[in-house]
């Protein structure tokens, strides 16, 4: 059956469609007033108030459009956002990554650059004693200029090709990179001034990030990230935490978004433990920016041990005074 045959899909939802390949995200309270315009422009002798479409119609549309969409290779996915918690939708490509996509807007050595500031949100930023995953604008800068004997690593299928290294940005460049990835809504800005990936981005590089940063096998680490797993997700809802809480065991796995407490209070009962480690869930150490401005909790070497510092510290120290 064509489009124009299937009575469940039609102008409006054409329109709609329209809208999202231009802005990628949507929340349902953005979607009223748009879904009541497209509505209105259809039968205009019924004109449609934003207050008339509700949550219903709008999961109506988003499913008629992803019947429709799937064999383009597109889905609109939603997942809350870590801090406002509001549901955001996204129009995502289900069969590349978000950095092949970007590359066709966005030049070979400003891919490179991006790559650079990821892999400062989740291996520099993201250590055992705290997990920032984010960067400050003076931290994303440093990225401009490759390190001595890069080499740009593409991943194809099963194999990894090494590209030439990349050329350096200058600061100008790299920060209107920096502009454009959250005009783009692939970096969020946050008020405090750093820079971390939005809903979209964490929708659609979802595996991209866990194949990257979690496969640490044959890479030099220090000893006490050796088996940090960088990317981890949240008990309740399985979606990747890169703002919420940890458990007080610093080598525990167990992260937990901070929205979702309640729900996994609930699921265990009123239990408030961790769900791994089964410790009491008390003064949890933060996940995301705060992780850095509070930086980290104190690691010893026992009981009545010194506390020991690794240069990821200083890295998180430098941060704080820039």
């Amino acid at each position: 059956m064509s489009d124009n045959d299937d009575p469940a899909y039609d102008n409006t939802h054409r329109a709609f469609l329209q809208f999202l390949l231009a802005r990628q995200t949507i929340t349902y309270t953005e979607a009223k007033p748009i879904l009541a315009a497209v509505q209105t422009a259809q039968t205009p002798d019924r004109p449609t108030l934003p207050e008339d479409v509700s949550q219903a119609d709008f999961e109506y549309y988003i499913d008629a459009l992803n019947t429709h969409i799937s064999d383009f290779d597109f889905e609109i996915r939603s997942t809350y956002h870590q801090v406002s918690r509001e549901r955001i939708y996204a129009l995502v490509n289900t069969t590349s990554d978000a950095l092949t996509q970007m590359a066709t807007a966005h030049t070979p050595d400003e891919i490179a650059f991006v790559k650079r500031v990821l892999d400062a949100m989740f291996e520099t930023n993201n250590t055992q004693r705290a997990e920032v995953m984010a960067v400050t604008s003076i931290q994303a800068l440093k990225c401009a200029k490759p390190p001595n004997g890069e080499q740009q690593r593409r991943d194809s299928g099963n194999h990894t090709q090494v590209a030439a290294p990349s050329a350096a940005l200058t600061g100008s460049q790299a920060q209107s990179v920096m502009e454009l990835m959250v005009q783009e809504d692939w970096f969020e800005l946050s008020a405090k001034g750093y820079h971390s990936l939005s809903p979209r981005a964490l929708m659609e590089l979802r595996a991209w990030l866990v194949d990257t940063y979690n496969d640490q096998g044959g890479q030099d680490s220090d000893e006490e990230d050796d088996e940090h797993v960088k990317i981890k997700f949240c008990a309740a809802c399985r979606e990747i935490v890169t703002v919420g809480q940890r458990c007080t065991d610093l080598s525990c796995t167990a992260r937990v978004h901070n929205h979702c407490t309640r729900n996994l209070w609930r699921s265990q009962g009123g239990r408030q433990e961790c769900p791994t480690c089964k410790k009491a869930w008390t003064d949890p150490p933060p996940v995301g920016e705060k992780a850095a401005r509070q930086g980290g909790r104190p690691v010893t070497n026992g009981p009545g041990g010194r506390r020991r510092r690794s240069l990821s510290d200083e890295a998180l120290s430098g941060a704080e005074e820039d």
